[in-house]
């Protein structure tokens, strides 16, 4: 009586174990397109690249300024002059586009600074757009940084006042598009500014501005580096006024749909990582290109994680990007876009 089984195989037999023909094993072997990166990289469905990243840059007054940012290692407050040596350097990496915020000398109550047509925004776009080419302007617009108080809008009684600050942002459009801004970005929150943006933008002649809207800004906990960054901390209350509720997601779709019908050309879902099911039911649902925020305390966390040896900080970058792409970002904005960039060659 033999005593063979299924998995003896003659020696020189061209035949693999198990046998292929068995009950016992499967006809289909997902594992057969994991043998190799070559086979891993021709099946793969989600593609990170540079182009699709934005950089953001913080600017500030003076020149041959470059102050690290101590919660965000790599980031730095920039002066025009090495704001643009930034930018050309993120363009030879691949990079078509920066996100621009300005720090400002001095603020007021109503955020004037923000559209000073010679303010570090409007002074770095010009610069960039002269200097750096190829590269796409994007301007933040808000008025935290600008305000001497620190919130997003004009203060009326203690609450954030929404019309009068719906006009102090167009103020800031106007300005930032006069500069050559390629895209405005307000970040506000404010109901109705991307219509009344987009209707001053058009009437001043700017048609071809677009308007990348931060359509669905939730009041996270995860924007503590970039306050440090901007000077732009509240100096009271908080920001829950005009910011989402963490717990909402039918309330973003609202959100979103009511920036596309005033006039958004992108919409952006802010932070990313704790939202990929918002993107992913933004992107569905709208089909719009759709923009994510990797914002600071996303990236902090990891640079402090791999500063303390508990990660591996490129597999953990591109991993982390990866799977904001995968749920349907066709636009990263993210800290680590050089990194990154160079890491995908």
């Amino acid at each position: 009586m033999s005593t063979k089984t299924p998995y003896d195989v003659p020696p020189g037999s061209r035949s693999r174990r198990p046998d292929s023909a068995s009950p016992d094993f499967p006809r289909h072997r997902p594992r057969r397109l994991r043998r190799t990166p070559a086979l891993r990289a021709l099946v793969r469905e989600t593609r990170l690249s540079a182009e699709t990243f934005i950089y953001p840059l913080f600017v500030c007054t003076g020149e041959g300024q470059r102050r690290e940012v101590g919660s965000m290692p790599g980031v730095y407050q920039l002066s025009v002059d090495e704001a643009v040596r930034e930018a050309a350097a993120a363009r030879a990496d691949g990079i078509g586009a920066v996100l621009l915020f300005g720090l400002p000398d001095t603020k007021d109550t109503v955020g004037s600074g923000a559209y000073d047509p010679e303010g570090p925004v409007q002074a770095a776009t010009r610069a960039i757009k002269r200097e750096v080419a190829g590269m796409l302007v994007v301007t933040d617009v808000c008025l935290c940084e600008y305000t001497s108080h620190g919130h997003c809008g004009i203060v009326v009684d203690e609450e954030i006042a929404n019309d009068v600050t719906v006009e102090q942002l167009v103020r800031a459009s106007l300005s930032h598009a006069a500069a050559g801004a390629d895209i405005v970005a307000p970040s506000d929150m404010m109901d109705g500014r991307v219509g009344a943006i987009r209707t001053a933008l058009d009437e001043a002649g700017f048609t071809a501005t677009a308007i990348m809207s931060y359509a669905a800004k939730y009041c996270s906990a995860f924007y503590g580096p970039f306050r440090q960054a901007a000077d732009s901390a509240p100096a009271f209350g908080d920001r829950r006024s005009h910011q989402m509720d963490p717990a909402n997601v039918e309330e973003a779709l609202r959100e979103v749909d009511l920036d596309i019908e005033e006039g958004a050309d992108i919409v952006m879902i802010k932070p990313a990582l704790p939202y990929l099911d918002v993107i992913a039911k933004v992107k569905a649902e709208f089909g719009y290109p759709t923009a994510a925020y990797h914002v600071s305390g996303e990236y902090a966390m990891l640079k402090a994680a791999a500063r303390n040896g508990w990660i591996d900080e490129p597999r953990a970058m591109l991993e982390t990007l990866t799977s904001i792409r995968r749920a349907g970002a066709d636009i990263i904005i993210t800290y680590y876009a050089r990194e990154a960039a160079r890491a995908l060659g």
